[in-house]
């Protein structure tokens, strides 16, 4: 019996087809806005967020040479803005890497510097920043669109948790008087329908690490005496003297107090349920004010 056996050579150059997939090298400036485009991006991009210290203060980062190496790298770079993380500009002005997008928050919600640059903490702009993530993943990777929606419209679904919650606090206790002893939650007050009566004088000074004003100081002690600030919220990380003694008097006054943070805190928490959890911590203070316990 004959056999007759064919044999077929394939071209070298079957053998060795590349297969790289491509990843996208992200650096954002905060750990709140990495956090977000990565679960856009997914598997397809590796995200460096340079602040997520929970011990640290982001308005008093500095640069290092670490940093700069990663911006030079980067195919896509988000900065918070308006004077936030100037330290990225200036990595930014020093690279010249051809191609790279660039997310400035504040350009984006047409914000400046000296105006409150704590906008993750507002849900609507959180939507609008979002939806220009997906837009630049789509841009500098088009053929993983379809992917980066996918991601996007389940990020989406997801955000809306926290966010009807906010509806939900609006409903049960709109213009209930409360206190922050900085300005980073103004931006979740005004779509709660919480009337923030602590001076603002006071709150801003907090925030960019200066003193303030003296009348404001004894403002805001007067208004926590008086008793009518049902909840006073401060920042985990920026703890002074000042704002340990706001604490203390409001404690005195059987006021609840609740303590948010400026970043992700644990840093490997997803940024909506870390919002949740503070969401969450307002609603309860707020019941438990209401309740009288």
């Amino acid at each position: 019996m004959l056999f007759l056996v064919v044999l077929i050579t394939l071209p070298a150059c079957t053998a060795q087809m590349d297969t790289t997939i491509k990843t996208l090298q992200i650096v954002a400036g905060e750990n709140f806005w990495g956090n977000l485009v990565s679960q856009i991006g997914g598997s397809h991009v590796q995200v460096l967020s340079i602040v997520s210290d929970p011990n640290a203060d982001p308005h008093e980062y500095e640069s290092n040479t670490n940093d700069a190496r990663a911006f030079d790298n980067a195919d896509y770079v988000i900065l918070n803005g308006a004077g936030y993380d100037s330290w990225g500009d200036k990595l930014l002005s020093a690279s010249t890497k051809p191609n790279r997008r660039v997310l400035n928050v504040a350009d984006l919600l047409g914000k400046k510097e000296g105006d409150n640059p704590h906008f993750w903490y507002n849900p609507a702009y959180v939507n609008q920043v979002t939806a220009k993530m997906e837009q630049d993943l789509i841009a500098l990777d088009p053929a993983n669109a379809a992917y980066y929606t996918d991601n996007y419209r389940s990020l989406q679904s997801s955000l809306s948790e926290y966010q009807n919650r906010i509806s939900s606090i609006k409903q049960k206790f709109g213009g209930t008087k409360v206190a922050a002893t900085e300005d980073i939650f103004a931006y979740i007050a005004a779509p709660a329908g919480l009337d923030l009566v602590s001076p603002p004088a006071f709150m801003a000074a907090v925030a960019e690490g200066n003193d303030p004003p003296a009348s404001s100081v004894v403002e805001f002690e007067n208004q926590l005496k008086g008793r009518d600030i049902k909840v006073l919220v401060y920042n985990k990380q920026t703890v002074t003297p000042l704002t340990e003694n706001m604490k203390k008097l409001a404690a005195d006054q059987g006021i609840p107090v609740i303590g948010i943070t400026e970043t992700i805190q644990p840093p490997d928490m997803s940024f909506q349920d870390w919002m949740n959890s503070e969401i969450i911590a307002l609603e309860n203070a707020l019941s438990t004010k209401e309740s009288g316990q």
